[in-house]
């Protein structure tokens, strides 16, 4: 009851595009029943829930004719990659952030005028929620919202989430510009998520030379616990995304 009315509060928020709820439904049964007799354009789907699971419910809705869009909001990021399989607009976790949600609900809005702009581009596509990277010769679609840093290593760019580390053949300029102010640039190989940054600290930090260490800034990323150099022109950017909370 309370993760429902905190984002019904976040959705009356939402000013661009602009919403409001149409119904609740505490399980998947009574979402089914409300569905059957009314309409709407997105339904905010939870993962874990009394009998059928929000998984099921999506892949039964995705049947009918004219389904409405879903964006999961859940506490469970290890469902994402199956969410977006049964081709689902986003992937919140919680706690939800007003800006991801009004994120989402603008690609609703979207998919709504325009539905063959739900079709990623081959290489990903930020603006829609997700990076496709390759691993063990597989394809997969990793949320933006679980991308805790991209670190620039050598020839090649790594992805780090909570749980899993990836490759990407991209350059990190480029996801830079791709991904947009929810992730600051804090030192020339390293981009970090605003809301994964958790202190700065002065630390032993990389020096110039392949082992050298020196001491400079550093910023720490959660829950992974991982410590990144930032540069001193940085520092500043740091400690006000860490004031802000990650907003």
């Amino acid at each position: 009851m309370l993760a429902r009315a905190r984002l019904r509060t976040l959705v009356a928020e939402c000013a661009s595009p602009a919403a409001a709820v149409a119904g609740e439904a505490a399980h998947a049964a009574q979402a089914l029943e409300w569905l059957a007799a009314n309409r709407c354009d997105v339904v905010l789907l939870d993962i874990h829930m009394p009998g059928l699971d929000g998984v099921e419910l999506a892949r039964r809705l995705r049947t009918q004719d004219d389904p409405p869009a879903i964006v999961f909001v859940t506490a469970h990021a290890e469902h994402a990659l199956q969410a977006f399989e049964l081709d689902a607009v986003d992937y919140l976790t919680k706690p939800v952030r007003r800006d991801r949600l009004q994120a989402a609900l603008q690609r609703v809005a979207s998919r709504v005028r325009h539905p063959a702009a739900a079709v990623p581009p081959a290489g990903g596509d930020a603006d829609a929620g997700v990076l496709l990277v390759n691993d063990l010769g597989r394809r997969i679609r990793v949320p933006v919202a679980d991308v805790l840093y991209l670190k620039a290593e050598l020839k090649y760019v790594t992805l780090r989430t909570a749980t899993h580390t990836h490759v990407l053949d991209d350059s990190l300029t480029d996801l830079e510009q791709r991904l947009g102010p929810r992730f600051l640039r804090v030192h020339r190989n390293a981009l970090v998520a605003r809301g994964a940054m958790q202190a700065l600290e002065r630390r032993l930090v990389p020096g110039d030379g392949a082992d050298e260490v020196a001491e400079g800034w550093a910023v720490r990323v959660g829950p992974v616990g991982e410590w990144l150099t930032v540069s001193r022109r940085q520092v500043s950017a740091v400690k006000d995304a860490i004031a802000e909370g990650g907003l």
